[in-house]
């Protein structure tokens, strides 16, 4: 392709990654789309809602300085006019686009749960708790529903905080963990003060504005609920008439192309490679953007793109900020990929000032990791 390559990047962790990737190649301009002019990261967002932290930081540390960060929001993808539409009105033209939508909170579809619950996937979501929180009593019973990642850590840090907080978990605390691994983390929710409930009538039925039902007909107080079961992706990909799969990701193939579009490359949640299925994570976005990057410079390049190889470390989670358990191998992470993920994303900011360093863009790129995510059982330790 000759004369300058135009790439607007839609998203956050994967986003930014591949915009840090794409910024190192000269002849490359690359925007990001973004609603909000700092960069959040969503997986200290329970932080935020403690004060413990306060989950943003500037688009200058983590992002090149010759990527173009445009504040607002994609409507709509028009891949045959190569154009996005932007909710402020305007529109942005490109050569390559790459989908990195993320995720946010699925709805439970459970009765008064919209309602009356409260979330901590988005930024707005957790201020929103934070303020509910700061106007109830401190001595005032609090519910978390779910015990994936985001429920385990939120109950803990609220609890450290000194709030009394149940912990529904549906049937079993920690369902991505091995049986090893659960048994440090429930001794630590115990430390807190947790109440754990879980098995087969530890589902929730109902919310109401004071109260959580379950199915075995237990009618639990609560001032404050706050859900953290489920995900789902932006409707953008289906709005914009391109091939989703039933939780509306961007079909792609092994190479993160579009199964529609050759321009249109996904990094992140809101992409799925049928058959290659990975972890909705941040864990797996920092991988996915180089990974996308790569595909549009080899393209660009002249050259075949390769398929992607995923590698994940394992689940780590923070509970409190005193303690928390990591389980290798399993493809989950949490704490400890905080400071690697932001880690990541300041490195390929300082790289990216550095254009023109790799050739034709293709060479020195993070696109071969291991095939399959290690298989070692889970070992509890220490965070």
């Amino acid at each position: 392709m000759n004369g300058n390559v135009e790439v607007v990047v839609v998203g956050g962790y994967g986003g930014v990654t591949a915009a840090n990737s794409l910024a190192r190649r000269d002849g490359v301009s690359v925007t990001v789309v973004n609603p909000r002019p700092e960069f959040v990261e969503r997986i200290r967002l329970h932080q935020r809602v403690t004060g413990s932290d306060d989950a943003t930081e500037d688009f200058g540390k983590v992002m090149g300085g010759d990527v173009r960060l445009v504040v607002d929001t994609a409507t709509r993808i028009d891949a045959a006019g190569r154009r996005v539409s932007l909710a402020g009105g305007g529109t942005l033209s490109y050569d390559y686009l790459v989908y990195a939508v993320g995720s946010g909170a699925a709805d439970p579809g459970v009765p008064g749960a919209a309602e009356f619950a409260h979330w901590v996937s988005t930024i707005e979501g957790a201020e929103r708790l934070r303020s509910a929180l700061d106007t109830t009593s401190a001595s005032a019973p609090v519910t978390v529903v779910g015990s994936g990642p985001t429920g385990l850590e939120t109950a803990a840090e609220l609890a450290e905080a000194g709030r009394k907080v149940t912990l529904v978990c549906g049937r079993v605390l920690g369902p991505s963990l091995q049986a090893r691994v659960r048994r440090p983390v429930a001794r630590r929710l115990a430390k807190l003060g947790v109440t754990v409930l879980e098995g087969p009538g530890a589902l929730v039925t109902e919310v109401t504005g004071d109260t959580v039902q379950l199915g075995d007909g237990r009618e639990l107080p609560s001032a404050v609920t706050i859900w953290t079961a489920g995900f789902r992706v932006p409707d953008l990909a289906a709005r914009s008439g391109l091939r989703t799969d039933a939780e509306g990701r961007l079909v792609t193939d092994t190479t993160l192309t579009s199964v529609d579009d050759e321009r249109i490359v996904a990094a992140g949640d809101a992409g799925v490679m049928p058959d290659h299925s990975f972890r909705m994570s941040c864990q797996a976005a920092v991988q996915l953007g180089p990974a996308a990057a790569a595909t549009i410079l080899r393209r660009i390049a002249g050259k075949e793109a390769s398929p992607v190889r995923m590698f994940f470390a394992g689940q780590c989670l923070s509970l409190g900020r005193k303690g928390g358990v990591t389980q290798f191998s399993n493809p989950n992470d949490k704490e400890i990929a905080c400071v690697f993920t932001l880690n990541k994303l300041v490195s390929g900011a300082r790289k990216a000032s550095s254009r023109g360093s790799h050739g034709d863009g293709t060479d020195g790129l993070e696109t071969s990791q291991p095939e399959h995510p290690t298989t070692q059982p889970g070992t509890p330790r220490a965070a």
